[in-house]
């Protein structure tokens, strides 16, 4: 089967997945459900999850293999990708500028479920043969409904995060770093596919503690560069910004007509593309950072869940959104271009010079690699649910080959794939959401009602009932 013909059937197949009856409601529809559920959690509470994250960033003591923050930025490094540059873009040349609006709203809504995935990671998480912790949907699901559903469910769930991490997590990062440093740096695609395999591989091996080291020291100082070119052109382009807004606003549900090279959308492709590319970057229901926080070294599930809420919020309403404006602001979004190619475009034509294009292409190579870190450790942790963990070391071996394949396959199967297989891993996790809904509520109320700042340590402490609140044990 020729590429052309493999993308028209995973086309099909996602427009299907991702089609108005299908997770455009369940996502949308849990996010907000979850959101009602929890009082608005994500609105009141992020101030004091962000001081958590990034200033306390560990419960000291506690069960865990890695920090709060290092569950923080490994989660970060997955979602914070080519998403984040040519997902923007893409969502924005298929469903016009008000795409970015459904992936604010996407965004907004999701962190609920962000945070509700979280907790379940930690709340049920387990321990390997090795004595590594483990967690996530994969998990949860099976342990948090107690039936063959829910067994059904987690294995499914597995299944396509296996499927999942070779297309958000790999094939997609490698294939735009190496069209882009072909297009900035005349690199050949199989020079940058076989440096990315190399070196994806030498850290794999470390595991979830290298990992979370690697991603700890470069993801803050790749988000800080990209966002500050961002805001330089934004500066530049300050009086265009209110215009801006009010077209991203207006045409999320009205459409834009056709014009030059950019292709004719309505409401609904706006909605549909916001909302695909809105979970493609940030991943708020997909269950994947569960997996992470489930590592997370943290002596209550709330924390993690608040912790890793912000992520969402950091990936979407404050990376997402530089690349957006930077896109309309410019005019960028009307170039015909697509992919990181408009992405540059809007930076090339904000900043002087050629500065522009190579912040992209450098922010393309550092966010690419990361995501195919965190990402890989997805993946390995689900092979572990499935076939034990002597799998683990295939699935590295293979997901490394992968990621050479990657950075030498057609753009668009590769999206294509990577929406069908996003959608898929999604369903199963989002039904799960909604069933242990009352449990998420229940037992979030009553942590923060004995500590609402998220200032007590729960250990050794005076504060009556806290002891009461704990997680259950680790299980071998």
């Amino acid at each position: 089967m020729d590429s052309e013909r493999l993308a028209t059937i995973l086309g099909d197949i996602g427009s299907v997945v991702w089609g108005p009856w299908v997770l455009i409601p369940l996502l949308l529809g849990t996010g907000l459900y979850l959101t009602i559920r929890l009082g608005g959690l994500q609105f009141r509470q992020l101030g004091n999850a962000l001081r958590l994250a990034l200033r306390q960033r560990r419960d000291e003591g506690a069960d865990g293999d890695i920090s709060h923050y290092q569950a923080l930025t490994t989660a970060l490094a997955a979602t914070v990708g080519v998403g984040n540059i040519a997902g923007v873009a893409t969502a924005i040349h298929l469903g016009g500028p008000g795409a970015l609006f459904w992936m604010w709203v996407t965004g907004l809504l999701g962190m609920a479920s962000k945070y509700s995935e979280a907790f379940l990671g930690v709340r049920f998480r387990t321990k390997d043969a090795r004595g590594e912790v483990s967690g996530g949907p994969q998990y949860y699901l099976a342990r948090a409904i107690p039936n063959r559903f829910g067994l059904v469910l987690s294995v499914v769930f597995a299944v396509f995060a296996v499927l999942a991490s070779f297309g958000i997590g790999n094939m997609t990062q490698a294939n735009t770093v190496a069209t882009s440093v072909r297009d900035s740096f005349g690199v050949p695609v199989w020079v940058a596919g076989l440096v990315m395999a190399v070196g994806a591989g030498a850290v794999l091996l470390g595991g979830i503690k290298t990992i979370g080291r690697v991603t700890a020291g470069f993801v803050p100082m790749m988000i800080v560069v990209y966002v500050v070119a961002a805001l330089v052109v934004l500066v530049l382009n300050v009086g265009a910004i209110p215009q801006a807004l009010v077209l991203i606003v207006s045409d999320a549900f009205t459409g834009t007509a056709a014009a030059g090279g950019f292709l004719g959308s309505t409401m609904i492709l706006a909605l549909q593309f916001g909302v695909a590319r809105g979970i493609f970057s940030n991943e708020s229901g997909m269950g994947s950072a569960a997996i992470a926080a489930a590592a997370a070294q943290t002596r209550h599930p709330v924390r993690q869940g608040l912790v890793s809420m912000t992520q969402t919020f950091i990936d979407t309403i404050i990376v997402v959104s530089m690349t957006g404006l930077v896109i309309v602001t410019t005019g960028a979004w009307r170039s015909g271009t697509e992919g990181a190619g408009m992405t540059a475009e809007g930076f090339t034509a904000g900043l002087p010079g050629e500065w522009g294009h190579y912040v992209v292409t450098v922010s393309v190579i550092f966010f690419a690699f990361s995501t195919i870190l965190g990402w890989a450790y997805y993946g390995e942790r689900c092979t572990e649910r499935l076939v034990g963990i002597k799998g683990v070391v295939v699935y590295r071996v293979i997901f490394t080959l992968v990621v050479f394949v990657g950075a030498t396959t057609e753009l668009t199967v590769v999206w294509n794939f990577s929406d069908v297989m996003n959608g898929l891993m999604a369903l199963p996790n989002l039904i799960g959401l909604l069933i242990c809904s009352g449990l998420i509520a229940r037992e979030t109320k009553a942590y923060l009602a004995a500590d609402p700042d998220l200032r007590h340590e729960p250990a050794g402490s005076s504060l009556h009932g806290i002891a009461d609140l704990a997680p259950r044990p680790l299980r071998p």
